[in-house]
């Protein structure tokens, strides 16, 4: 089997060199066995190296074995692989996924055809550089299917581009038996998956609800912000009260991949309802931001989930702004003494509403300004279009400062940084009480009125106006 594998990573070289295609800087080729327990990797690198790892702790458990292709002589795997101080050229290793797959339990619901399991536990490499690829062909049993968040590759089956990015440590892959569906939206091809549960499969309601609400994003600059993103609706278990999202998250490892946990059983106006899906879809128009500054990129997401969803007429604009002014006074409320970047990077204790509503704060602050200064001309809207056209999908993780010099850089009059330098440092809250009067939102307790007489109503309802879609015609 090794010579046949050697073999395909040879015609991998070929294909690229033929194709005019930039040569991948390492080749792998991943074969899964007939029953789904093992996996055999074998990994041609374009030049020696001495440092290969899993990036995840618990994957030396998971090793069976390990050895230098080219010399063909076997590499220590216990307790962890050990690769000559020379540098190897070839690494050829098996891993029990099987048992691998079992670490995880939140993918327990999945059926017995359907294999998860996370890529940090089984894909051992070299630390790339920003320029760096990996270019994985799975060999796979009949039958069988492959979905990994990576870049699939044109006229190939089963194969992927991986690119260095920011990594994480829970992206997964998926074998099995599953359903995928390629949806436009907007400019993009957008690569949906649904894993089918014990009990239910994801139905194409789900699927189209998906869709619809990736279109969302569209309403904020006309485009979707990555070109080959990959959706995974994940399978959970009946649950009490009416949320069919349960839990959502973006993975960027190699590529991104928004993750939903849904309930397959409930009905489509719960799906209709939800929120959490739209606020997912809005991390992506924001590159991966320092996890001790996640204050931004989760208040950023928080914002544009509020005004998307009044956009797409999921949301009046009366209940749009009522959830934004309710969520911004809980952030204020909550860890007073500590500023943004304190609540984000340290360890205390109920910090959640302040790091997921400063920067929503900050963002009502600038988009604001913007509409202000040029009598509507820009807005954060463009500022993140520009951005998008420029720096997405991006390799690395940002700073705070980074971002906001960078969205600077593409206004005339420079705004973010002077805002960044006010909030991110200081105990408290940004403050938005003013702006909300002047944008004539009364807040009455939960609820929230009008005032049409206010001197910034037009931006009000700029903001919240609806927007339509390619796909509605209108």
């Amino acid at each position: 089997m090794l010579r046949t594998i050697i073999i395909k990573l040879l015609s991998l070289v070929a294909f690229f060199a033929a194709t005019g295609a930039t040569a991948a800087t390492h080749e792998y080729v991943v074969t899964l066995a007939e029953d789904l327990r093992q996996i055999e990797v074998v990994a041609r690198f374009g030049s020696a190296v001495a440092d290969v790892s899993a990036r995840s702790r618990s994957a030396g458990k998971f090793l069976i074995s390990a050895h230098d292709c080219d010399r063909d002589s076997a590499l220590p795997v216990a307790p962890r692989l050990v690769i000559p101080s020379d540098g190897i050229r070839c690494l050829a290793y098996r891993v029990d996924i099987e048992k691998a797959a079992r670490l995880d339990r939140r993918y327990n619901q999945t059926d017995a055809n359907t294999l998860i399991v996370r890529i940090p536990l089984w894909m051992w490499r070299p630390r790339l550089g920003g320029a760096d690829d990996v270019i994985v062909s799975f060999e796979l049993p009949h039958g069988v299917d492959v979905s990994v968040p990576w870049q699939p590759l044109a006229g190939r089956d089963h194969a992927f581009r991986l690119t260095s990015s920011p990594q994480s440590g829970s992206a997964i892959a998926v074998f099995g038996k599953f359903a995928a569906e390629t949806v436009s939206v907007a400019d993009v091809d957008l690569r949906i998956v649904s894993i089918p549960s014990r009990a239910n499969l994801i139905g194409p309601e789900v699927v189209d609800w998906t869709r619809k609400t990736a279109e969302h994003i569209t309403l904020a600059y006309g485009r979707f912000p990555n070109p080959h993103a990959r959706v995974l609706l994940l399978p959970v278990a009946n649950r009490r009260g009416e949320s069919a999202v349960q839990f959502g998250r973006v993975v960027r490892d190699g590529g991104e991949t928004i993750e939903l946990m849904v309930d397959p059983s409930k009905p489509e106006e719960s799906f209709l309802g939800d929120w959490t899906a739209t606020h997912e879809f809005s991390h992506l128009m924001l590159p991966y931001i320092n996890r001790d500054e996640r204050w931004i990129s989760e208040g950023f997401a928080q914002y544009y989930q509020n005004i998307l969803l009044a956009r797409a007429g999921r949301y009046t604009p009366r209940i749009a702004w009522q959830k934004l002014s309710s969520g911004l006074e809980r952030g204020r409320e909550s860890a007073p003494d500590l500023s943004p970047n304190e609540a984000a990077g340290g360890e205390e204790r109920n910090t959640r509403m302040k790091v997921y509503w400063s920067g929503a704060a900050l963002a009502l602050l600038a988009d604001v300004e913007l509409r202000r200064r040029s009598a509507g001309k820009e807005s954060l809207d463009h500022v993140l279009g520009r951005f998008q056209s420029c720096c997405l999908p991006s390799r690395r993780t940002w700073t705070g400062m980074e971002l906001f010099e960078k969205f600077d850089s593409l206004i005339e009059e420079p705004l973010f940084v002077d805002l960044y330098q006010r909030y991110a440092d200081a105990a408290g809250f940004p403050s938005f009480r003013p702006l909300l009067d002047q944008l004539g939102i009364i807040v009455a307790g939960q609820d929230v009125h009008f005032a049409d007489d206010a001197e910034l109503v037009e931006i009000r309802d700029s903001l919240t106006a609806r927007r339509y879609t390619a796909e509605s015609g209108k």
